[in-house]
C-alpha cells in the first residue's frame, strides 16, 4: 500500500503488516460484524513475542 490507500482483509486470511519506509506508519483498523473483540486473533508468527 501507499499513502492514503486502504485494503480489505477477508476473515481467516493470514496477513502481516510491515513498514519498509522511513515515515511512520499509522494503522486504522476497522472491524465489522457482531463480535468485535481481539481474543479471536491467531498469531502464526510474531517478531515481538506476543501471544
Amino acid at each position: 500500500l501507499h499513502e492514503n490507500e486502504s485494503t480489505y482483509v477477508p476473515r481467516s486470511t493470514k496477513h502481516r503488516v510491515e513498514n519498509p519506509g522511513r515515515i511512520n506508519l499509522y494503522i486504522i483498523e476497522v472491524q465489522t460484524g457482531e463480535y468485535l473483540e481481539e481474543d479471536e486473533i491467531v498469531r502464526f508468527e510474531d517478531d515481538y513475542g506476543r501471544r
